[in-house]
């Protein structure tokens, strides 16, 4: 037993270095690739787009490619065709609201509130985006920034600009980027990004900085790396401009009955409050109602299909929503802001689902359109339409409608 050990582990041993030395001759090759597409094509694209070339220099000089990013393609190869999300928004409902981390989320906004009160408050008054919203997405995106951002911006957008699924986002993103230095909004060297591209704090793309950070503090620069002041101002400039309505709320939870599609979900099937109540969609607590703005129409929403929690929503939801294009994600944050407001969690609690490859659901999206349903974009991603196209389909073939993608639902439509 012990020599077939030490024999697997030397061929391991073997099998690694192999596979080093393979990748260190790939690396020499893509790295030549990349330089010559960075100093010929994308250097002429750059000055097109007024970027000097002492910016160019200043931001890309030293700058070599990141293999270790996701999401890449390599010269040569075809994208992974099987993959998981990287991002969390787009997982298993269950997995993402957990209890621990909303807790924790939702003691430390609590202790920032009171750190930051007098500075929200003038966000608060200047934006009219609540304060506990603004410390929901500070918390969330960079735990009220204790989290370390350890990319440099440029390594990462100038190397999905050249390899990644999605290289003309990313030559936008990376002239944004350069656009910033050249503005002296920030320079370079101080330009910390995830591993998407995506800058400090509030975890802005460059386009989005451009066009939502601000200088709170005063002092020149929109510094969302290491200012809280404008850290959370931009934060809430960004709801702000996105169509973000004072005293308007976002929603709450519901019962919704079993009389009542789950298909019915969706931000193009808003209906006014008196006629879900007609229908039997009512608050899931007999506490005080948030206020909301009732001149508008609501929306079901219901992440999980009937395996989850449900609601109605407004407008302001689907601004939430924006900063990630996640139900998710902006139901994530209104539920720490309702925490951070003192208010109660989930009532219905979420059910486990399976947890599917993004080639999976896509597969789903395919049979689907197929057969005449609106899902939306074909992107592996479960959003509403492909949510309520499932229980659509489930309701023609006499199943009980879930609208929530499984594998065994996968093997049922053909």
């Amino acid at each position: 037993m012990l020599k077939t050990y030490r024999f697997f582990t030397a061929f391991i041993f073997l099998f690694a270095a192999l596979v080093a030395n393979a990748s260190a001759i790939d690396r020499d090759a893509i790295n030549n690739q990349f330089s010559d597409w960075l100093n010929k094509d994308f250097y002429k694209e750059a000055l097109k787009s007024g970027i000097s070339a002492g910016t160019f220099s200043e931001a890309l000089s030293t700058v070599t490619p990141n293999l270790a990013l996701p999401d890449l393609v390599i010269p040569g190869e075809k994208p992974e065709a099987q993959r998981r999300q990287h991002q969390a928004e787009f997982s298993a409902p269950a997995n993402y609201f957990s209890a621990k981390t909303l807790a924790r989320l939702i003691g430390d906004g609590k202790a920032q509130f009171s750190k930051n009160r007098g500075r929200l408050k003038k966000i608060e008054k200047q934006y009219g985006v609540p304060a506990s919203i603004t410390l929901a997405i500070w918390g969330r995106e960079s735990n009220f920034g204790n989290v370390k951002i350890p990319y440099n911006a440029f390594e990462v957008l100038a190397t999905k600009a050249f390899m990644s699924t999605r290289k003309d986002m990313f030559r936008t993103e990376l002239i944004a980027a350069l656009t910033i230095v050249q503005n002296h909004y920030m320079d370079a060297a101080s330009m910390k990004s995830s591993w998407a591209g995506a800058l400090g704090q509030p975890q802005f793309m460059p386009t989005s900085y451009l066009k939502y950070a601000v200088d709170f503090d005063g002092d020149g620069h929109r510094n969302i790396w290491t200012s809280t002041p404008d850290t959370l101002a931009s934060i809430a400039n960004y709801l702000k401009l996105n169509g973000y309505k004072a005293n308007a709320g976002w929603g709450y939870e519901v019962q919704v009955p079993e009389t009542v599609g789950c298909f019915l979900e969706g931000s193009d099937q808003g209906k006014m409050l008196s006629e879900w109540q007609k229908l039997g969609v009512l608050p899931q607590s007999s506490d005080a109602l948030p206020e909301i703005d009732k001149s508008r129409p609501l929306y079901l929403l219901m992440p999980a299909g009937r395996l989850g929690p449900a609601f109605l929503v407004t407008d302001n939801f689907y601004v939430l929503k924006s900063y990630n294009m996640s139900d998710l994600y902006g139901l994530f944050i209104a539920t720490v802001a309702d925490g951070i407001e003192g208010k109660r969690g989930f009532i219905e609690s979420w059910q486990k689902v399976d947890e599917l490859y993004q080639s999976e659901v896509l597969n789903l999206q395919n049979k689907l359109q197929s057969q005449g349903y609106d899902i939306g974009k074909a992107d592996g991603l479960a959003g509403f339409k492909t949510r309520r196209s499932i229980g659509l389909w489930q309701q023609k073939h006499g199943q009980k409608p879930t609208c929530f993608p499984s594998r065994s639902l996968i093997a049922d439509i053909r």
